[in-house]
């Protein structure tokens, strides 16, 4: 299916695995220029060598945490103006009963998974075609 896409660039967040990975492979096929982030180096690498052997658009990977302010920078510095952004984060984490999370917790668990997303969207909207 050509969905239109191709020669456009893509910020794709938590990309060296699961849904971040599928959206940047699936990008990628449409001919998306692909810039990845992930927080593990290791992963990354692995992942965007794949992407560019099956697809050969350009893959920048970015190892950061888009969750912090510097991360977030680090990632736009290697992808300023994306024509898509894709905010996908790890992934919450592993409790057995959320009434175990204290206040500290939900402003943790609310600025990785809203607020972050958030800042990427109002940094990226203007420039999207």
């Amino acid at each position: 299916m050509d969905l239109g896409l191709a020669g456009k660039t893509a910020l794709i967040s938590a990309a060296s695995r699961g849904l971040g990975r599928a959206c940047a492979f699936s990008l990628a096929r449409e001919g998306v220029d692909v810039t990845i982030v992930a927080r593990r180096s290791g992963p990354l690498e692995e992942t965007a060598a794949e992407i560019l052997a099956a697809t050969g658009v350009r893959v920048t990977a970015v190892a950061a945490d888009i969750t912090n302010a510097e991360g977030r920078a680090k990632s736009l510095a290697a992808c300023p103006q994306p024509d898509v952004l894709i905010s996908n984060t790890g992934g919450p984490p592993h409790i057995s009963d959320f009434r175990q999370l204290g206040r500290d917790d939900w402003i943790a668990l609310l600025d990785a998974y809203l607020v972050a997303p958030v800042l990427l969207i109002r940094e990226t909207v203007d420039g999207m075609s």
